[in-house]
């Protein structure tokens, strides 16, 4: 039979390229989204490489900054069972790539070989071989010292074979360590395989992982419940969310509201002509997205707030609802834009059975989309261009997906610092396309999430499941549409224990205030989360000074997380052994095990629990039965602790909590100050 030379066989572009590259690690959906890390974090990469035969195999990882030319390239290890691995530093915040390659490596297949083989004339034919392989090497090394060392070692080792030297001299020669790994710095890559995709990772500043938000209505600033609060008020806070150890003060929208349909007291459709509206019904006659509600001040009054906020520490994040009253300038300018009834009429918001008659939803079916698109991400970036650098998006799980995809990316090229949180409190595939796409941080379940089995479960897929490469929880144990009904009934236990949970469960976490310290409980209807007398429709009076006000208990729970490193981080989260399903306990630790954080909280709001905690010591570095201390930086008592069982007890009505920094190796057990 004829064999024709001439053609490639269909569909195969090299048939000597034998490596194959699987399973590479992180990645989300085969690299279709970005892995989230942030600037100065280490990029661990895994990856399945392999071949036919017995030949090695060599692997390199491959990264840079998205539009460099050139990649970096690192040396991937062995770890067994044909999985590799290397790592490399993201330095600064913004696109990044890597991928991997591999090939078969002739000359370290080589090497391996020549290692084994025992027989005289064998070694002297191998190592003649060996010999050509260097030589080679040698000139892909091109002009330098490592081109003129290699070429000396291939002269070497042919000298020695044809010098008729002992089977043990040839072999040292050829083994040579050193000048061995000199030659593997400069391989063959003629057949080599890379990874046709390319891995995409978006690098972000540390705020996007590790934050404390605290929403708040500038509106309430004045702080009576009978003045319009104005943005000159809200300076007069700063101090306060400060001292409470907020990094982000985050304000529902500050926009003009709309007057045709605008809601009264208690959601109700009867306003008086003292009524305030609700923030979210955007835009009247003054303007919309891009305006400020006259009451708070002008532009030039933010740009103030901006500025001393700063100077306390924190930034302000504002809210984008992509949404318009019935009288914002968009409903006569872009009619296109909204969904239309059968009669014509401009259809508002709903949710059966709660209807937002102050609302109307955008189309994003619209035959005038990209009109909207680019109208829509010119919010941000006027918001961006004033300085605005954390945004929390307003139900983004009812727009377009290809338009956050869009819209981020396109935001992130100008501004690579933007946050982005997303409320979305819907299907879990929802939510977690929304992180895909690029929102930096995501609304969670907590507020639902009570027993012990439901956050244990609920926090471990958080933390360990494939979600962790890209979707960062940010836990809210209240918001001004969520009072969950634990906190209508469980009194100041169950506040101080949510919070707890969500400052310490979470890096990022936040709360609805000054409800929240204050501890307002009632609930516009039995069965219901929403407020009574709820901010959203009215101005609300906040006495800050009140004795019974959790502020300094929360400020407690924000200076553990600042001080500890553990809690900074979602991904060292470990549940405890605890024998009464009324506690829960759990660990934090840095990878280095230099920090390690054990919380226990009684989910018990009107009783004493206890029980025997068990640790697994030897994970953490230590012997099964050494002693350690214990320090609780809600109580600041010290307890010392000896092996892997220890009793704890918490009431309520003293403090549901424990959070503990584990102090390690102490030189002797007379050098610990503790108490019990």
């Amino acid at each position: 039979m004829s064999v024709d030379k001439t053609v490639t066989p269909i569909g195969v572009r090299e048939g000597r390229v034998r490596v194959v590259i699987e399973s590479v690690e992180p990645s989300v959906d085969g690299g279709r989204f970005a892995v989230k890390r942030v600037a100065g974090d280490t990029v661990v990469v895994e990856a399945d490489c392999f071949a036919d035969g017995h030949d090695v195999v060599a692997c390199q990882l491959l990264w840079r900054r998205e539009g460099a030319k050139a990649w970096d390239i690192e040396p991937m290890l062995a770890l067994g069972n044909d999985r590799w691995r290397a790592s490399f530093r993201v330095d600064s915040i913004g696109a990044w790539q890597y991928t991997v390659r591999a090939w078969v490596d002739p000359f370290l297949s080589w090497r391996h070989d020549f290692e084994r083989r025992i027989d005289l004339d064998d070694v002297r034919v191998a190592a003649l071989t060996g010999a050509k392989l260097i030589e080679q090497a040698a000139a892909r090394a091109a002009a330098s010292e490592e081109s003129t060392l290699l070429l000396a070692w291939s002269r070497e080792l042919v000298k020695v074979v044809k010098a008729d030297a002992a089977l043990e001299a040839i072999k040292r020669l050829g083994l040579d360590e050193a000048r061995g790994l000199v030659a593997a710095r400069h391989p063959d890559l003629s057949y080599a395989q890379t990874d046709p995709v390319i891995y995409p990772l978006t690098v972000e500043r540390e705020r996007a992982r590790f934050s404390s938000w605290y929403e708040f209505f500038p509106r309430s600033a004045a702080g009576d419940g009978k003045r319009h609060g104005t943005f000159a008020d809200c300076e007069d806070w700063l101090p306060y969310v400060q001292r409470m150890g907020f990094d982000v003060l985050y304000f529902p929208p500050i926009h003009p509201i709309g007057r045709q349909r605008r809601k009264g007291k208690n959601n109700t459709l009867e306003p008086t002509a003292d009524d305030v509206g609700s923030p979210w019904a955007v835009g009247t006659t003054e303007g919309g997205h891009d305006a400020i509600l006259n009451e708070l001040g002008t532009l030039a009054d933010f740009q103030r707030l901006l500025k001393r906020a700063g100077e306390h520490g924190i930034e302000v994040a504002l809210d984008i609802a992509f949404q318009c009253a019935p009288d914002h300038p968009w409903v006569t300018e872009h009619p296109e834009w909204f969904k239309k009834r059968a009669d014509g009429s401009i259809q508002y918001a709903e949710n059966p059975p709660k209807k937002y008659q102050d609302i109307y939803p955008l189309d994003f079916e619209s035959g005038q989309w990209p009109e909207m698109w680019l109208g829509l991400v010119g919010v941000f970036e006027y918001w961006a261009e004033q300085g605005v650098r954390i945004f929390r998006v307003d139900n983004p799980h009812t727009k377009a997906f290809p338009f956050w995809e869009w819209a981020i990316a396109r935001l992130r090229k100008t501004w690579p610092d933007l946050i982005f949180l997303s409320e979305a409190f819907t299907r879990p595939r929802v939510m977690h396309r929304l992180a895909k796409v690029g929102f930096s941080q995501s609304y969670t379940y907590f507020s639902w999430r009570n027993t012990k089995q439901e956050l244990t479960e609920y926090f471990t897929e958080l933390s360990q499941g494939p979600g962790r490469e890209y979707f960062r929880p940010n836990a809210w144990p209240n918001t001004p549409d969520i009072l969950p009904q634990a906190l209508q009934y469980g009194g100041r236990p169950t506040f101080m224990a949510r919070v707890a949970l969500a400052a310490t469960l979470a890096a990022n976490f936040g709360l609805y205030g000054p409800a929240y310290e204050l501890l307002d409980h009632r609930a516009l209807r039995e069965g219901g989360e929403e407020y009574l007398d709820s901010e959203k429709f009215q101005l609300r009076a906040w006495d800050r000074e009140r004795g019974d006000s959790l502020a300094d208990f929360i400020a407690t729970l924000n200076t553990v997380r600042h001080e500890n490193a553990a809690l900074q981080n979602d991904a060292g989260l470990h549940f405890l052994d605890i024998d009464n399903d009324e506690l829960i306990a759990y660990a934090k630790v840095t990878p280095d095990l230099s920090n390690i954080v054990v919380c226990v909280v009684n989910l018990d709001s009107h009783n004493v629990q206890s029980g025997w905690l068990q640790l697994d010591l030897s994970a953490l570095g230590m012997e099964p039965l050494q002693s350690y201390q214990m320090y609780d930086a809600i109580s600041g008592a010290h307890f010392l602790w000896h092996g892997e069982r220890n009793f704890v007890s918490l009431d309520p009505h003293r403090s549901p909590v424990h959070v503990m920094q584990m102090r390690r190796h102490p030189k002797r057990e007379q050098d610990f100050d503790y108490f019990v």
